[in-house]
């Protein structure tokens, strides 16, 4: 492994500040370039679930598995990670989807619990509403996005790193090869560059006429104000999905990317948090404090990008929708490929080259 390669990161958000971390601690030299700060775009708008939950092919399912394992490891790493393994209540879906769920996933290893109507008041015991039938997986988690980015990029600059605030302009290239980033405050030479940055990938690729098909549907969640604690974990119910972040705020999404906000997202913040009350007892004394609208890079057949881009050297692209649960194994795989070129067999089927066929 070179201790002495030049790597430019571009975006500041969990994936971004998780292969900086990774990298920097493996002894690359590392400029990590963000207009959006610390935390990025998408990361804050996030709703955190950390699962390998329903509706994954066996080989995706795999590569968030891993990422779960990996999250423990990073927390046991870098002990600044916000974690918690606090369970997933799920009843989102209909009796027999869930019953071809629960039978698919734990025949690869996902420890899914079948409960009624008892149980699920034993797992969550202020919901005003409760299933005749559930799934709970004890091993599904929640990180606080942003927390979790800061500490990433804190322990990253204090190994040495860069952070810079800054617009990336363009890519720079030099026989065909990728040597740097140009930006708002000028030229920034470099070895490799990683584009990390969320739905702004698809500009600064295209400046190296590197095409990323990626679509950014928007996502609305409301927090509540810090409030005494109502949930023990993670609700995904019919309606909406929710849960309470480690500073005692309920936070809230029609599904767990978020509602659709409409044409006034205001009002779709206050039909929302008003369902959200009317699932939890006692659940009167809550208070909206503010709703998110955020932007998920979501690649058009809904998997990862990662990996380097065919006939371009000198940049490698890391953009995904399901950033929170990947960011740990990401930024393993990411850097152990950037700097001894050995890409992980779960990473197979994600690389940019598949768009192409």
């Amino acid at each position: 492994m070179s201790s002495a390669k030049e790597i430019i990161i571009i975006g500041a958000g969990i994936i971004g500040a998780s292969i900086a971390w990774h990298l920097t601690k493996a002894g690359a030299r590392v400029t990590v370039v963000s207009e959006s700060g610390s935390g990025g775009v998408a990361t804050p708008n996030s709703f955190a679930w950390i699962n390998a939950s329903w509706g994954n092919p066996e080989p995706y399912f795999r590569l968030r598995a891993r990422a779960m394992a990996e999250w423990t490891r990073l927390a046991r790493d870098l002990p600044g990670v916000p974690l918690s393994w606090c369970g997933g209540l799920c009843w989102d879906l209909s009796v027999a989807d869930m019953e071809t769920y629960a039978t698919e996933h734990s025949a690869w290893g996902y420890g899914i619990e079948r409960v009624d109507r008892v149980g699920a008041a034993r797992i969550e015991p202020n919901l005003v509403e409760l299933p005749d039938f559930a799934l709970h997986v004890a091993e599904e988690g929640v990180a606080e996005p942003v927390t979790a980015t800061r500490a990433l990029l804190a322990d990253a600059e204090g190994r040495g790193a860069r952070i810079i605030s800054s617009t990336v302009t363009a890519l720079v290239q030099t026989d065909g090869k990728i040597t740097g980033v140009d930006t708002s405050h000028g030229l920034i030479a470099s070895d490799e560059v990683v584009i990390a940055a969320g739905v702004g990938s698809p500009e600064i690729a295209a400046t190296a006429g590197i095409n990323l098909p990626i679509e950014t549907p928007p996502g609305l969640i409301v927090h509540s104000r810090p409030h005494r604690k109502l949930l023990n974990g993670l609700v995904l119910a019919e309606r909406l999905h929710m849960r309470q972040t480690a500073e005692g705020r309920i936070i809230a999404g029609s599904d767990f990317g978020g509602a659709d906000p409409g044409m006034d997202a205001e009002a779709t913040a206050h039909a929302l948090f008003a369902a959200m009350k009317a699932m939890l007892r006692d659940g009167d004394g809550l208070e909206l404090d503010f709703h998110t609208v955020g932007y998920r890079p979501t690649p058009i057949d809904g998997f990862p990008i990662i990996g380097r881009a065919e006939g371009v050297d000198g940049v490698y692209v890391a953009v995904m929708h399901s950033g929170i649960t990947l960011a740990p194994a990401v930024g393993l795989f990411a850097a152990r490929e950037i700097l001894d070129g050995e890409r992980d067999p779960l990473l197979a089927p994600y690389g940019l080259s598949r768009f192409a066929q």
